[in-house]
């Protein structure tokens, strides 16, 4: 294999046949090829002519997107699941327009989405860490009706970081608006609230939805690919294991290697599409974003995996540490793999998106207490949790507030997606289908006792290890 250039290269017969057992039995996939486009010089003089260049836009640089994505697709074997949009947070490019201009841009991009034929188009977004303008706030009162008036459109709001803090104003609002959202589209089980995501450290190239967006930072336009395979990491631990059947003769560090490798395969299918896809359509190449991000498809599971690894229940005393392992592996993994990693990169733990992660919740074993624990090793946060729809705005505030703390103190990504489903409560049962899932509702402790927190407002202070100029 080292010898010579050649042999470098080659690709011996059996790696070949374990990735077509990946695609064709593991749930192997490209979980989503997501384009980034820059929409910050669309800005017109009235909302009438920034609606028309936004879409102008987004045609001109995706009008051969999903067509070029089936035809690699099909070319090279590999499924591509979604092709989705991330545009600039749209409160940078309305800067200066009120409420229902947001949501003339809000049915815009719908409008483009559709026209494109695109999944999902994200970034309807602000970046509100610090403080918020008036059309910030002009903004974020726009996002229930807009949410609630298209059928394509993700939002999200980055309301702290680990060098800014965290803005304690933008987080009161956001109780609200997840409340407002689940009313507006009550006749869908409050569908609204899972297109909305709340962020503390927001990357601006994260390819998964509901929070992609296309950072200030970005080029143009990039197109950034999320792979995804918990299938394909399960079926492997499985065959390890039941080739080691005598106690004792197989560790736990080398359980991780097996996940470590196993990503690097996944990860090279990833790169490789999204490299032919940028370079058929012409545009630049953005990351690979390792996240295992599980469906709800029998055997495309996360907490398959906690099984595996040893725990009887998901949420069971060694759940957290097996998720850390996880996320750790994965990582190394996938970086030796690709150029450019970015992104999330981790492991997901979206209750909803996740057959056994909704079992869990259903028979008991896992909590919202652990999965807050469990968020502190993983790539995410609280993600696609279904909760009664009786639960108070500020309540909702204080569960986010403590995520988005977890994100800061630690420098790392956290995001809280709540859906507080009306005429819901424990031991209800809501399911939005397709790659959205079903859940019970999950039980939340302590209902109304957070609101003199919430009320304080302000910002709280960014962590003394934040300085480092």
């Amino acid at each position: 294999m080292y010898g010579t250039g050649e042999t470098t290269t080659m690709l011996r017969s059996d790696q070949i046949l374990a990735t077509v057992e990946m695609i064709q039995k593991e749930n192997l996939d490209v979980r989503t090829v997501t384009m980034g486009i820059s929409l910050l010089d669309c800005r017109g003089g009235d909302v009438e002519e920034t609606c028309k260049r936004i879409h102008s836009r987004i045609i001109d640089y995706a009008g051969n997107f999903v067509a070029t994505c089936d035809v690699i697709s099909k070319k090279y074997g590999i499924p591509i699941v979604n092709k989705r949009i991330a545009v600039t947070p749209i409160a940078f490019v309305g800067a200066g327009f009120l409420r229902d201009d947001f949501i003339r841009i809000a049915k815009t991009l719908d409008q483009a989405a559709t026209a494109v034929g695109v999944d999902i188009l994200g970034g309807f977004s602000a970046q509100v860490e610090k403080g918020m303008t008036k059309t910030d706030r002009e903004f974020i009162a726009s996002i229930p009706e807009a949410l609630a008036q298209t059928e394509k459109i993700c939002a999200s709001i980055n309301i702290g970081t680990s060098q800014k803090g965290i803005n304690m104003d933008a987080l009161a609002m956001m109780g609200r608006t997840i409340k407002e959202l689940a009313e507006r589209t009550a006749d869908q089980g409050g569908f609204g609230a899972a297109k909305f995501v709340v962020f503390c450290n927001q990357p601006g190239d994260n390819p998964f939805m509901a929070g992609a967006i296309h950072g200030l930072e970005e080029a143009d336009a990039v197109l950034n690919v999320g792979v995804s395979g918990p299938g394909v990491i399960a079926r492997a631990l499985e065959r390890l294991i039941q080739k080691h059947p005598e106690p004792g003769s197989l560790r736990l560090d080398e359980l991780a290697e097996e996940i470590k490798q196993t990503t690097f395969r996944v990860t090279r299918c990833g790169e490789l599409i999204g490299r032919v896809v940028s370079k058929s359509l012409g545009i630049e190449f953005g990351v690979v974003d390792l996240s295992l991000a599980p469906t709800p498809t029998v055997g495309d599971s996360v907490g398959e995996i906690f099984k595996i690894l040893g725990v009887d229940a998901i949420g069971a005393p060694g759940t957290t540490a097996i998720l850390a392992m996880l996320n750790d592996a994965v990582k190394k993994g996938g970086i030796f793999a690709s150029k450019t990693v970015g992104g999330l990169s981790g492991a997901f733990i979206p209750v909803m998106e996740d057959a056994l992660l909704a079992e869990a919740v259903g028979d008991g074993s896992l909590c919202l207490e652990k999965l807050e624990a469990m968020t502190c090793v993983c790539s995410v946060g609280l993600d696609m949790i279904a909760i009664p729809g009786s639960v108070d705005a500020d309540t909702i505030s204080a569960i986010i507030a403590d995520e988005m703390a977890l994100g800061m103190i630690n420098c790392k990504t956290t995001a809280a997606r709540l859906i507080p489903v009306p005429g819901k409560e424990v031991g209800d049962y809501v399911s939005f289908g397709g790659l959205f899932g079903a859940s019970p509702i999950m039980p939340i402790r302590n209902i109304g006792k957070s609101s003199r927190f919430i009320a304080w407002g302000g910002r709280m202070p960014a962590p003394v290890h934040s300085f480092k100029n």
